[in-house]
């Protein structure tokens, strides 16, 4: 996939966009921590849009994908920044988006949604995981990682491959605490549909139960599949996804 790049003086962002039809909300594919966005979920996502004929965006935080930036030198303020940077693009026609947070993206979406409410129709998250590097990083660390991080910096992705090295920063732990979003209400201007698998190895259920309870709007709905995983990509998983999404997509139209 050849992208486009959208340059701001301190980055190059690798990004992918077709408009649709402007009498409905777009969608926008928020990515999680280490991943780009030729994964399965935001290409699923293209096709069924450009099908659809809807507007849609994908796109590579700093130091992700194509774009510009070395991953550890990045955390999350860095992309909720360039997250909004791309919405102002697709936003700059009026038309309102739906942000689909897939894990990190998630994060960044709820993010958005607090701060942009003109811009946002619907947040739906995938396994979305506001606070991870808190709740699901820093508070299940050993003593001795959490040595080993504040002493060198880093923490080795233990499960690094040749195609997939994401280690933790102390910087990722710390810029963190500065976007925690669940230590207090979280109040939205649109609608959240949550999807959550039971057998997520990184990020419980119930991590989407308490995002449901933080959010103070009624319209929350939060849908827990038994037997999926994290990445939620089967095919059932898919077609779950796209329901979600076109449920907002009509309703706001």
């Amino acid at each position: 996939m050849i992208p486009d790049f959208y340059t701001i003086a301190d980055r190059r962002l690798a990004y992918q966009r077709r408009i649709g039809r402007l009498d409905r909300p777009g969608v926008v594919f928020l990515g999680g921590f280490a991943s780009d966005m030729t994964g399965t979920k935001a290409g699923y996502l293209a096709e069924r849009c450009s099908a659809a004929d809807l507007s849609f965006m994908r796109f590579d935080y700093r130091g992700h994908g194509q774009s510009s930036g070395k991953f550890t030198d990045h955390a999350i303020g860095d992309w909720i920044d360039d997250a909004r940077h791309m919405l102002a693009l697709v936003a700059g026609q009026g038309q309102r988006q739906v942000l689909v947070g897939s894990s990190m993206g998630g994060w960044i979406a709820l993010a958005l949604a607090q701060q942009l409410p003109e811009s946002i129709a619907a947040v739906v998250g995938i396994a979305a995981a506001p606070d991870f590097t808190e709740d699901l990083m820093w508070q299940v660390m050993t003593p001795e990682q959490k040595a080993i991080i504040q002493r060198d910096g880093l923490l080795p992705d233990e499960h690094a491959t040749p195609e997939h090295n994401a280690p933790i920063t102390l910087r990722l732990i710390e810029d963190g605490r500065a976007h925690l979003l669940l230590r207090k209400p979280l109040r939205l201007s649109c609608p959240t549909h949550l999807l959550q698998g039971m057998r997520d190895a990184d990020v419980p259920w119930r991590h989407a139960l308490k995002i449901a309870d933080c959010i103070t709007r009624d319209d929350v709905a939060v849908s827990l599949i038994k037997d999926g995983d994290h990445r939620l990509s089967r095919p059932q998983d898919l077609e779950m996804l796209w329901r979600a999404v076109t449920a907002f997509v009509a309703t706001d139209a």
